[in-house]
Parts: C-alpha cells; structure tokens; sequence
C-alpha cells in the first residue's frame, strides 16, 4: 500500500466492504493503522446502499472517525458536470469519485479503474 493522505473509496470499493471482502478489509485496516483519511463520495455511497440494517460493516465503516462522507453539494454538481462534459461520459457516480479524491489529493480505491481514468487520466488509483 502506497504512503498517500488517504484514498477515497469508489462503489465497487464500498461494494467489496459490504461484501466481507477480505483484501478490502486489510487495505482500510492498514489505512487506519496509518491514521489516513477516507472520502466516500456520497454519491457511491448512495449507489451501494439498499438496506443498512442489514449491511452493518458498510454502515460502520462510514460511521468511523477516520472516514468522510462527501456530499454533492453545488460546488461539487458544477465540477462533476464540467468533468462530464469534458470527459464526453455520463456517469455522475464516477465522476463524483474523481472530484472528491482531486479535491483532497487522494488515490482511489476501485474495482474499475478503467471508468475512472476515461474521466481523469491521471487520477492515482488502486485496483482491487
């Protein structure tokens, strides 16, 4: 694992969390052990929750102190829209990710990073 700020968390990182995934368990495991940061883009998180009384270890992830729930806010709506534009994709979710981890200076944690740099070619991420 890189030594970065912290990593911001796609939907198919969060899926992975929901999951039980243990290689997904070990990266935030070592990520707190390093007191990093978390960004969850709201928007993935709003893509991967449809019970939460039934996904505890996502829920409980998000309730941690080391972990930032990032609205999509105006400011954040403009800069995604303007990201779609450019990047000539729709996919709000995707692109919310890439502003919140450009915001903050993060690397993303993903199950599909080949969406994420069809929107930034640039933006560091890690592959799960």
């Amino acid at each position: 694992m890189m030594s970065v700020k912290g990593y911001t968390l796609d939907a198919g990182a969060l899926i992975a969390v929901d999951r039980g995934d243990r290689r997904m368990a070990f990266l935030i495991g070592r990520a707190f052990e390093r007191q990093a940061v978390l960004t969850v883009p709201a928007a993935a998180l709003a893509q991967v929750v449809r019970s939460p009384g039934r996904q505890a270890q996502l829920m409980r992830l998000v309730r941690h102190r080391s972990v930032r729930v990032v609205p999509l806010d105006a400011e954040a709506s403009v800069m995604v829209g303007r990201l779609l534009a450019a990047s000539g994709t729709a996919d709000v979710v995707d692109a919310h990710v890439v502003v919140c981890a450009r915001r903050v200076g993060q690397v993303v944690i993903t199950s599909d990073p080949d969406d994420l740099r069809r929107l930034d070619a640039t933006l560091p991420v890690f592959a799960l």
